[in-house]
């Protein structure tokens, strides 16, 4: 993937970026020329990303976070997770397993069940709109005005549909959504990467550790063109992680102090869990943090002290986990880590000191970038690209991030003479756009139709994009070919033409922003 950066902004109106994370949202205002991340309500820069049902009320952020513990079964967390995804995606499986709210199949599509004086289903798009409609507040509250401009980032590797449910969520919010951009890109452009003209080739390694993933991408700078050459995505690792090593723990301390195993009480681990989570967040500016829980077990009050030592040691091994794939990625890509000009740190759990002081002694010689606090980092990029946006349109003329490559593979099925279903890459991931293919079907036999489906690759399981039917063919004919042109823009829109060539039959269709 390629971006193209500019650096003239408007000064004459505002604009809102969004990083809606697994666990956490955080967002920024474009205003005045400058990008910066505005606080909640409750005075915080971060939003945990929790949603709380009552029967009369919902409850978006810390509040909900913190009622947890006595509202588990109807508060929503990491809603991201099944975001536009099917019932049987083992995504959706996962979450399903993990959640203490249950998640319920309806029409194929995952909905939450919520409890009280009446039973109510609550989809995914549902949740997110209200955590969105959050920062929305929170920004308009900073800006004092009804502004309702925003770029979002996504995952890289988030599909057209869960974009396309992103998108709908925000602007049932009352978004109006100029642009969805990879974090990546974002985090490129809060440390303004690239925007001091030509300079030469040189690789950048984008590091995100979040609350229950890690990705690393790395990407190849080109004066203003950023080229994204590779990128790894891992879902059994994040804050979570570290958290609940932490928790356990305490659990084991609570037990050698009181002679009591809390470690299969749900309610009591869900109080660990928090307090677990704001020592860890202290331990990344102090030496050491105090964590106490009020009634624990049997009316019981834990009060227990960690130094960063300590937990550096319980996490040890995550740590590690946690930057192996740094290594591989390179390994892969073709790179060492002497080809690394600078790396970006982003992700609440990049504030990590032991982690940041691993990667520092990966790339001893590396510029690493994190001035700015990782976990706000990618909203302050949302809001840049914001301003551009919003630039553009009053009259001004920047170059804004523009994907100009492939993001995923683009994926023709056929069947081979067994039966067995074959897929042929036609768009290889970081092909540049604009790019044209042609690709000639063969329907052996007499028949009356052939189908041509079109599919993306983010995961191992491709994500069907498009089919097209050709019907009433000339029955006659014992072999039909099938001239198909696959066009994608700049844009990442895709139009598909097909022509079958014995009857002159044509069929075309066009997706939007499929990259």
């Amino acid at each position: 993937m390629n971006f193209n950066l500019r650096s003239s902004f408007s000064t004459s109106m505002a604009a809102i970026g969004v990083h809606f994370g697994y666990t956490c949202a955080c967002v920024a205002i474009f205003k005045d020329g400058r990008a910066e991340v505005v606080a909640n309500d409750a005075g915080d820069r971060v939003t945990p990303a929790v949603v709380a049902y009552r029967d009369t009320e919902q409850i978006v952020g810390i509040a909900a976070k913190q009622g947890r513990v006595r509202n588990a079964a109807n508060t929503v967390v990491k809603v991201k997770q099944v975001l536009g995804r099917s019932f049987e995606d083992p995504e959706v499986q996962t979450h399903k397993a993990e959640s203490k709210c249950p998640l319920v199949n309806k029409g194929e599509k995952p909905v939450y069940e919520m409890t009280g004086e009446m039973t109510r289903h609550v989809a995914p798009q549902d949740v997110a709109k209200l955590i969105l409609h959050k920062m929305k507040e929170t920004a308009q509250s900073a800006l004092g005005a009804d502004v309702t401009e925003a770029v979002i980032t996504v995952p890289f590797e988030f599909a057209h549909a869960q974009k396309a449910a992103l998108r709908a969520s925000a602007e049932a919010a009352g978004f109006r959504v100029l642009r969805l951009i990879h974090e990546p890109a974002a985090a490129l452009l809060a440390y303004g990467i690239g925007q001091d003209g030509p300079s030469g080739k040189s690789h950048v390694l984008v590091y995100k550790l979040g609350g229950t993933s890690l990705s690393v991408t790395v990407l190849q700078v080109n004066g203003g063109m950023f080229r994204v050459l590779n990128t790894h995505t891992d879902h059994s690792i994040g804050g979570e992680s570290f958290t609940s090593a932490l928790a356990g723990h305490l659990a084991a301390e609570f037990k050698r102090s009181f002679k009591q195993d809390v470690s299969s009480n749900a309610r009591a681990m869900l109080k660990l869990m928090n307090g677990a989570d704001m020592a860890k967040h202290s331990l990344s500016t102090l030496g050491s943090a105090n964590c106490f829980v009020d009634s624990l077990h049997d009316g019981m009050d834990f009060d227990c002290n960690i130094s960063r030592a300590r937990f550096e040691l319980l996490c040890s091994s995550l740590f590690n986990k946690s930057v192996q794939p740094i290594r591989s990625l390179l390994e892969t890509t073709g790179l060492s880590t002497s080809d690394i000009n600078k790396v970006v740190l982003c992700g609440g759990s990049a504030r990590i000191p032991r982690l940041q002081q691993m990667i520092r002694d990966l790339f001893a010689d590396v510029e690493l970038l994190s001035s700015a606090p990782p976990d706000e980092v990618i909203a302050v990029g949302a809001a840049m690209e914001a301003g551009l946006l919003v630039g553009r349109e009053i009259g001004s003329s920047p170059e804004s991030v523009t994907v100009e490559a492939c993001v995923s593979d683009i994926l023709l099925k056929e069947v081979d003479e067994t039966g067995a279903e074959v897929f042929s890459v036609l768009l290889p991931s970081g092909t540049p756009l604009p790019a044209r293919r042609h690709h000639i079907l063969s329907g052996p036999g007499r028949l009356a139709s052939l189908c041509l489906e079109l599919y993306q690759k983010t995961t191992e399981q491709p994500e069907r994009l498009a089919k097209i039917v050709l019907r009433d063919l000339e029955t006659k004919e014992d072999n039909h070919d099938i001239d198909a042109v696959v066009t994608m823009k700049r844009d990442g829109s895709l139009h598909v033409s097909c022509v079958e060539q014995n009857s002159g039959k044509t069929e075309a269709i066009s997706i939007s922003a499929v990259s």
